[in-house]
């Protein structure tokens, strides 16, 4: 209900003496500043009780907020009078060490060993691990994306926490019910980093994953969105974009090397996104530098 509950226990020592003075128990306190104020009435009225040559003895005792004192409720001479004693239905036994160690065994990996094992193992930051980790259909997911293929450890990591986290944010929906397999996810990773498609595109593939159910290598071939790696096409493709980006290309040879980001756009746009973005960079480098 959104309501504070908490006690409040006082207890003081003159200066110099080590142990502290008889512990006064101040009940249900339900507000920060009744909190301060019940302390610093109870300081005030234990210091005069001992000043005057009194005893504090161990009690509960109530706030009263309005008058601004507290009140005694009962007193508690030591733990007895908390009527303590043994549960009668309840009874004691004995666990042995193997039995307990038996449990342990069964149990699953916990979070914060997976945690360390897949920084140590895959290569993971503390960030990535924070996420991965967060829940156990997670951190499986990844492993299942993962398929025991290291090399594709950080991109796999980083396309659940960003791209399918958003999207199962936007849909309000767990990762246990993602349209998106964690087979396919491995699919697409795969695709990228064995240059059938480029990371743009695969954000355009992984749209239609996410809406249609589909397997990635379905989408590549229907759509038609295969990477261009053939250099002569991308030869002539950059030729085109020298010709028609002559400011560019004047900045590029003046010592401004940023402009050749203006040429690699129109390649990219005249491929509709699908030349190998590493082979057109090496091709526009050599022939503006030829």
């Amino acid at each position: 209900e959104g309501k504070m509950r908490c006690d409040v226990n006082v207890s003081i020592r003159p200066v110099g003496q080590k142990e502290l003075g008889t512990r006064v128990e101040i009940k249900n306190m339900n507000s920060i500043s009744g909190v301060r104020d019940a302390i610093a009435y109870e300081v005030e009225r234990q210091t005069e009780v001992l000043e005057s040559g009194g005893k504090l003895i161990q009690e509960t005792r109530l706030w009263e907020a309005e008058e601004g004192i507290t009140k005694s409720m009962r007193t508690k001479e030591g733990a007895l009078d908390y009527r303590y004693f043994p549960e009668p239905d309840l009874v004691p036994f004995d666990l042995p060490d193997s039995f307990i160690e038996d449990l342990r065994k069964q149990l699953p990996e916990l979070p914060k060993v997976k945690k360390k094992r897949f920084i140590n193992d895959y290569g993971l930051s503390e960030y990535d691990t924070d996420y991965l980790t967060s829940t156990r259909m997670i951190a499986d997911y990844y492993e299942e994306a993962l398929q025991d293929k290291k090399a594709a450890a950080k991109p796999v990591a980083n396309w659940i926490s960003s791209e399918l986290n958003a999207k199962l944010n936007s849909s309000k929906i767990d990762i246990s019910e993602s349209p998106v397999s964690s087979q396919n996810l491995a699919k697409l990773v795969s695709l990228i980093l064995s240059g059938v498609i480029s990371g743009k595109i695969a954000k355009t593939v992984f749209e239609e994953m996410y809406e249609k159910s589909l397997d990635p290598e379905t989408i590549v071939k229907e759509k038609g969105f295969a990477q261009i790696s053939d250099e002569s096409e991308i030869m002539k493709i950059c030729a085109e974009a020298i010709a028609e980006t002559p400011n560019a290309v004047a900045e590029f040879k003046a010592g401004k090397e940023k402009a050749i980001g203006a040429i690699v756009g129109l390649v990219m746009k005249k491929s509709k996104g699908q030349a190998n973005p590493q082979l057109v960079n090496k091709i526009l480098l050599e022939k503006l530098k030829a």
